[in-house]
Formats: C-alpha cells, structure tokens, sequence
C-alpha cells in the first residue's frame, strides 16, 4: 500500500480523486487511490467504474506515481493528459497555504520533463469554502424522496416527430461548446444511451443526455454525467428546469441511487441545482501553474 490514510483522509476537503473526478463520500477510501496508481501501471487502461470509458477504448489521463508527494500534512497527486499538447496537473490536497505553491512548481517541472504545453494546479476546496471558485459538485440522492414526472414539453429525442429531431443537429452546433455536437456524434452512432429534448414551435431549444446508470466503485447504480444546454434565446421559460427534473426523473425511475455534478459556480446550472436543493460536497479549483 503506497498511502497511509491517516495522512490523507484528514486533507480530502472535497471528495475529488485524479483521473476520476468526484465521487461519492461513501467511496472514498484509501482503496480508491491506490486504485488510480494501481491504472497507471497498466498504460491508458479504465478502472471498471471510471465514467469516462463510455467514450473511449483508451484512458487519456494517467498519474504520474513516482512523482506523488505524500507527507502527514500535504499530499500532491500529478497526472499527465497527452492529448493536444498535453497537460500536467497536479492535485493539491493540503491546508496550509504553501502547498499551492509547490503543486505549482512541481508541475511545470514534470511538464517540462513531458514536453506538456500546460502545467495545472487542482485545489479541492471544501463546501464551508468562504469564496469559492471554479466548479462546485454537487449531490442529487434520489433515496431522498421522490421525483416526479412533471411533463412539459420533454421527451426522448427519438419520441419528437422526424421533422422536430432534425432540427436536433443544429442545435447541437450552436451550442458545440457545451459539448453538444460531441454529443451529437455519440447519437448517430448509437454508443450512448438516451437523450431528453425540449422543443418549442417545432424546434428543439434544450438538452439533457445521455441518460444512463452504472455502477460506482462499491457496486451502487449512479446517474452518470449528463450533456446538458438550453438556447440562448430560449431561456428565462422554465425549460432547463423542465429538462433538468425530466432528467431526474429518469433516473430514479431507472434505479439510480445518486447523482453527482459539477456546475460553474455562479453558473445557470449552478443557480438551479441550489434552488433544487441539493447537497454541495465541495468544490474544485484549477489554476495555470
């Protein structure tokens, strides 16, 4: 075993694991990251429960294990992502003040080592922060109650009429950097699981998808990440608050247990999941090094 727990648990602000991203505090255990340097053993290989092996055959970001620094007071946890012209980040997990510090000399060394363009600093943040930044994620447990299905205009994609799920894909364009149109392709290939739409007049207007529970690291069905946009033009009607409980809904109804997001703080999503009551686990703030 590479860490001691007594030396990270107490440093584990926020339940953010490299590699991984958050996760659940029920599956937060010493066992979760020597898992993720047990991966990096194996060169680009998935742990089973990793969320991103739904949208690729090879994992992308490693950690870099003889570059960890793990003391009593600090742990720093790089990884390297290849993809464009690389990145190294490296996750800070400590309280005193000087370990953004290091984290940030650390990575622009270990860059320089892997010809990375970008050189990162992660800081989970814990949910008492005074002045967050950066995303915050946040906690929907569907054991908490129920989630009902409130109608509107929101149904599957493939449920609109043809001529409404045509106007699909230049909905997907305009809103490319919300990752739509990656989304888009994922559809035409049939390699995910099912999208919600709103449509207004004939047109979809707003997004949520894919729909799809897998298990966590112990076994417990998770609503994973969703895809999620509304137009510009069509905000301010209630649909991405339709949308969003549609989504819920779906997912209690499929099982899931919990899901888990991350949301810009400050953010349109982020405003709706705090009016929709859920629960903040933290938050996680990337810095350039």
């Amino acid at each position: 075993m590479f860490f001691r727990w007594d030396w990270l648990r107490p440093v584990l602000t926020a339940p953010i694991v490299p590699t991984l991203g958050p996760v659940h505090p029920h599956v937060l255990t010493v066992d979760l990251f020597e898992d993720i340097l047990r991966a990096a053993v194996i060169d680009r290989s998935f742990l089973h429960y990793d969320k991103d092996r739904r949208w690729s055959s090879e994992k992308d970001e490693t950690v870099l294990c003889s570059d960890v620094v793990h003391q009593p007071d600090h742990t720093l946890i790089p990884t390297l992502t290849r993809r464009g012209r690389g990145t190294v980040k490296v996750f800070a997990y400590g309280h005193r003040g000087s370990v953004v510090d290091e984290a940030a000399e650390l990575a622009m060394k270990l860059a320089a080592v892997h010809g990375a363009m970008r050189a990162r600093v992660v800081r989970p943040l814990g949910p008492e922060a005074g002045f967050p930044r950066g995303t915050r994620i946040q906690l929907k447990d569907f054991t908490a109650g129920p989630c009902p299905d409130l109608g509107g205009p929101v149904r599957p994609v493939t449920d609109w009429p043809t001529a409404v799920q045509e106007t699909f894909a230049p909905f997907a364009t305009a809103m490319a950097a919300d990752g739509l149109a990656f989304l888009h392709v994922q559809m035409q290939a049939g390699r995910c699981g099912p999208v919600l739409a709103a449509a207004v007049e004939d047109r979809i207007v707003g997004a949520i998808g894919p729909m799809e529970v897998r298990p966590d690291a112990i076994g417990c069905p998770q609503l994973m990440p969703q895809y999620f946009a509304v137009l510009s033009e069509a905000r301010g009607q209630g649909l991405g608050r339709a949308l969003w409980r549609a989504a819920m809904h779906w997912g209690q109804s499929h099982g899931a247990a919990y899901q888990l997001l991350q949301t810009e703080v400050g953010g349109p999503s982020d405003r709706l999941c705090q009016a929709e009551g859920l629960t903040s686990l933290g938050f996680s703030h990337t810095t350039s090094a």
